[in-house]
C-alpha cells in the first residue's frame, strides 16, 4: 500500500464544517501511513496517532450529527447507527488487532486500508445523501442497537458453546460483501400470519473445515459432501437456537432450505432490508448472520433447494459447481459492472458470463467494496449513477494507488457529442453507449481486452 491518501475536491459535500473535518481525518491517516514505514518508532508513534485519529473521528461524528439534526435530515438515526458501528465495533476490533500483532507493518496497513476505505465510501455515499436529502434504504429496517448487541452476544456465546471459538462481532451493518471462499446457507420459514422469515448464514470455507472438520477428524482442507451435510445440520441447529428468541416463530414451518452461490446470495440480499446483519471474526474465519422478515409474497426462489429429493446429490452438485467456478475464474478476466438498474445488471451479466467472471454492484460503496475484496480487470461503470455519480466513483478508484491501474470504461445512455465530451473529460479508459446492441457491446469489450493484451490500451 502506498504512503499517501490523495484528497480530491469531489469528496466535498458542500458543508464547510463537515468538509473541513474530512480533510483533517485524511491528513491524520497520511501521518499514520508515514509512521507505519518507520520500524524503530512504529509501535509507540502509531499507538498515539491511532488514538488521535479515534478521538478526532468521534468528535467529527458528533459535529456531523448536530448538523444533520439542525437541517432536519430524515436519515439521522441511520447515520448515527453507522457512526456508532464504526466507533464502537469496527475501530476497537482493529485496535485489538494492532496490539496483538505489535503494530507490525502488515497490521498498520490493514488498519489504514479499512479506515481509508470506510472514510471514502462513507463520505461519498452516506454523507453525500445528507445534502441530496436521500435516505440510505438498505438499513431502514435494522432493529434497535440494544437488540443488535444482545443478538451479537448470543451468537458469540453460541459459537463458543458449539465450537469453542473466541469470536467477536466486527460489524452490525454487514452489507453482503464477499469474504474469501464462502458457503451461503439460507433457511426460509413461513408463519400462519402469512409472514416469511429468512435466515442467512455465511461461512468462510476455512471455518467449516477447522470446526466441523476437526470433529469429523477429516484431514482435507476442502469442504467435502460429508462435511457440507454435517455443516447443514449444524446450521439448522444454530438457526433453531436463534429462532427461540422470536415468539412469532414458535409454530413456524420450514418452507425451504437452500445453498446459494455468491451471485444468488447477492441478488437475494439486495431485495430486502435486513433486521439483523452481523459480521463476526471467529479467529478461524469470518461468519455472518442475517435475518429478514416480510409479508409472504409469491416469489421465484433463487438457490439450490435441498428440502426434497436426493439431498446428498444436490449438495455434491453445489460443491462441484463452486469448485468448477473457482477453476474457471482462475483463467478468466474479471469484470465489475456498476449500475443502479437491476435490469441493466442482469442484461450485462447474461451477456458476459460465458466468457468472463462477472461481478455486479448497485452503488459506489458496494463497487469499492467489490474492488477491494475481488479486484477486477475491468470496471464497466454507469456514468449516470444517482447519489454518487459515475465520475465520483472513478475518482475514488483513481485516488487509491493500489487500484489506480484498474481499467474503467463508462456506460452511458447518452451518445450525443456534448454528452460524450463531458464523459471523456474525466479520462476513463473508454466509454460504451447503452444504445448499442448487446452483441456490439460484447464485441467492444472483447476488443478492449485484446488491445490491452497487446499493450495498445
Amino acid at each position: 500500500m502506498e504512503n499517501q491518501l490523495v484528497w480530491n475536491e469531489r469528496y466535498n459535500i458542500g458543508v464547510h464544517v463537515i468538509d473541513r473535518e474530512h480533510k483533517k481525518l485524511f491528513r491524520i491517516l497520511n501521518k499514520l501511513f508515514a509512521f507505519g514505514q518507520q520500524e524503530t518508532k512504529r509501535p509507540w508513534v502509531c499507538r498515539e496517532t491511532v488514538k488521535y485519529f479515534k478521538e478526532h473521528a468521534i468528535s467529527h461524528f458528533l459535529e456531523e450529527e448536530e448538523y444533520m439534526a439542525s437541517v432536519g435530515y430524515a436519515g439521522l438515526d441511520t447515520h448515527i447507527r453507522i457512526h456508532r458501528n464504526f466507533r464502537e465495533i469496527t475501530l476497537p476490533a482493529l485496535e485489538r488487532e494492532l496490539e496483538q500483532m505489535e503494530y507490525s507493518e502488515e497490521s498498520v496497513n490493514h488498519f489504514l486500508g479499512v479506515c481509508a476505505g470506510w472514510l471514502i465510501g462513507h463520505t461519498l455515499i452516506e454523507d453525500q445523501a445528507i445534502v441530496s436529502g436521500e435516505n440510505i434504504k438498505q438499513w431502514e429496517n435494522l432493529l434497535p442497537e440494544e437488540e443488535q448487541a444482545v443478538m451479537g452476544q448470543t451468537i458469540v456465546s453460541q459459537l463458543h458453546t458449539m465450537f469453542q471459538l473466541e469470536s467477536r462481532m466486527i460489524s452490525n451493518c454487514y452489507g453482503g460483501e464477499k469474504f474469501g471462499d464462502g458457503i451461503y446457507y439460507r433457511l426460509i420459514y413461513t408463519t400462519r400470519e402469512k409472514k416469511r422469515w429468512e435466515f442467512f448464514l455465511v461461512f468462510e470455507e476455512g471455518l467449516i473445515v477447522s470446526t466441523i472438520g476437526s470433529v469429523l477428524e477429516t484431514k482435507s482442507k476442502a469442504v467435502s459432501v460429508m462435511l457440507m451435510n454435517a455443516a447443514r445440520y449444524t446450521a439448522r441447529q444454530f438457526v433453531g437456537h436463534m429462532k427461540s428468541f422470536f415468539p412469532a416463530l414458535k409454530e413456524a414451518e420450514v418452507k425451504d432450505e437452500q445453498l446459494l452461490t455468491y451471485d444468488q446470495f447477492e441478488k437475494v440480499f439486495e431485495k430486502h432490508s435486513p433486521q439483523y446483519s452481523l459480521l463476526f471474526d471467529t479467529g478461524e474465519g469470518y461468519f455472518a448472520f442475517c435475518m429478514t422478515t416480510a409479508d409472504m409474497l409469491p416469489e421465484k426462489e433463487s438457490g439450490n433447494s435441498i428440502m426434497m429429493g436426493n439431498a446428498m446429490a444436490k449438495v455434491e452438485k453445489y460443491l462441484e459447481q463452486n469448485q468448477a467456478k473457482k477453476r474457471t475464474a482462475e483463467h478468466r478476466k474479471k469484470i465489475l459492472v456498476v449500475d443502479d438498474s437491476n435490469f441493466m445488471l442482469t442484461v450485462m451479466q447474461d451477456l458476459l458470463k460465458d466468457d468472463y467472471e462477472v461481478q455486479t454492484a448497485t452503488s459506489g460503496l458496494s463497487a469499492i467494496r467489490s474492488i477491494v475484496l475481488n479486484r477486477p480487470d475491468l470496471v464497466l461503470l454507469d456514468y449516470e449513477m444517482p447519489v454518487c455519480k459515475g465520475n465520483q466513483i472513478l475518482e475514488m478508484i483513481r485516488a487509491d494507488a493500489e487500484f489506480s491501474d484498474i481499467s474503467v470504461v463508462f456506460l452511458t445512455g447518452k451518445a450525443d457529442r456534448e454528452s460524450v465530451r463531458k464523459v471523456l473529460e474525466f479520462k476513463p479508459d473508454g466509454y460504451l453507449s447503452k444504445a448499442l446492441k448487446p452483441d456490439a457491446i460484447k464485441d467492444e469489450i472483447d476488443k478492449f481486452f485484446e488491445r490491452k493484451k497487446h499493450g495498445s490500451v
